[in-house]
């Protein structure tokens, strides 16, 4: 079969790991490979009582058409909570819902990247971000980073020396896949350097609500005057991700790039889960549920820390996450973790090989585990299997 696809169809996508992550479905692999939210936390009962009362009261608006941009209630609330939480001061004008925030990553390459344009973000970053933009064919400049971010040194000189940076994408609380998160000083100098060079920076922050200790920071998009800032959001991780509902908030001349590429790109998100979720932040306690979600998050994270910290030998290194859903592993140098992760999987145990989170896979001894879909049980175990490995592959 002779099909002739678009250049953008020949690159890289999805990842090399695929294949091995296949078999992560398989009831017997304990795996912290995916960013998937607990499901027993997901308030069900409440979501029926929501799903009858929206086809109640307004089921012929529900189940219609509504406008590319969201339901300005819906979009006020989400401007509310924003303005709680991030300390930004937006209103639903500001506000574009979306089908999750994987779609606002898409629609930034469709607006900023021509082929050949330079994207900077840290080293390592998002896969899923890196999936998004490869398809406008990007040059990647990785920032080199420390254990509190992103290096601003590094960054300034890398924005002094090139003309053709189009954007930045960070994540500064929480980061994927590190786990670490900037301070408020590192969030300043950060939006300095922005407005100096007159850069747009992605500030993707799904995990934000979720910190289990030390204190809430200042979103970038708090700290932005000049509008060069662009916030994605999303309802995922502090609700559930089957309604598929995040978010853009930027200045209004970007945003309107964004409901453009919505209007052509499948018209608006679902009416019916808008609309769920609008009367579920109206009628439940969305509060009440993020602390739960805290609560179950960081028990398991403290579980995952202190079984590493009795089972992986020395040489090993771990990051310690205030919040969010993942932690960063380093092996020594001389370890390969995409080649130690088929004997895991041979051990019945999975996580994300590392390389696939830097543009020019450049390091093989980090992986990635995630600490909040496992039951404490399997925590505890498939930790072991693991450190069992690594033991097998030290020198």
């Amino acid at each position: 079969m002779e099909v002739k696809y678009a250049k953008r169809m020949m690159t890289e996508g999805g990842s090399e790991i695929s294949d091995i992550l296949a078999l992560t479905v398989r009831p017997e692999i304990i795996s912290f490979a995916g960013g998937l939210p607990a499901p027993d936390l997901f308030p069900i009962e409440d979501m029926k009582k929501m799903a009858t009362a929206v086809l109640d009261e307004e089921g012929k608006v529900a189940l219609q058409y509504s406008s590319a941009q969201g339901f300005q209630k819906f979009r006020q609330q989400i401007a509310d909570r924003m303005n709680a939480k991030q300390k930004t001061n937006v209103t639903a004008d500001d506000i574009l819902v979306t089908s999750g925030s994987q779609q606002v990553l898409e629609f930034s390459g469709k607006i900023f990247i021509d082929e050949g344009d330079i994207i900077l973000c840290e080293s390592p970053t998002y896969l899923g971000a890196l999936n998004a933009f490869n398809g406008y064919g990007p040059k990647y400049i990785e920032v080199e980073t420390d254990e509190d971010g992103m290096n601003m040194e590094a960054l300034e000189k890398v924005l002094a020396s090139n003309d053709n940076i189009k954007m930045i994408y960070v994540i500064p609380d929480f980061q994927n896949p590190t786990g670490r998160t900037w301070p408020l000083e590192k969030r300043k100098k950060f939006v300095e350097l922005i407005t100096k060079y007159k850069v747009v920076a992605l500030e993707d922050n799904p995990y934000g609500e979720l910190r289990y200790e030390g204190e809430f920071l200042p979103s970038l998009k708090s700290l932005d005057t000049e509008g060069y800032v662009v916030y994605l959001g999303t309802f995922s991780k502090i609700l559930c991700p089957g309604y598929r509902l995040g978010w853009v908030c930027a200045a209004p001349e970007i945003l309107a790039k964004y409901i453009r590429c919505k209007e052509d790109g499948d018209l608006q998100t679902s009416t019916i889960s808008q609309l769920e979720v609008s009367k579920y932040i109206e009628r439940c306690d969305l509060d009440g549920h993020v602390l739960e979600i805290r609560a179950l998050y960081k028990k398991r994270r403290d579980l995952m820390i202190k079984t590493i910290e009795e089972e992986f030998p020395e040489g090993v290194k771990w990051t310690h996450p205030e919040g969010g859903l993942f932690m960063w592993v380093t092996l020594p140098e001389y370890m390969n973790a995409t080649e130690m992760m088929k004997k895991c999987i041979e051990n019945n145990v999975a996580y994300v090989p590392g390389v696939a989170f830097y543009p020019g896979r450049t390091k093989a001894n980090n992986f990635r585990l995630n600490y909040s879909n496992m039951d404490e049980d399997r925590i505890v175990e498939g930790i072991k299997r693991i450190a069992e490995v690594i033991k097998s592959e030290l020198r």
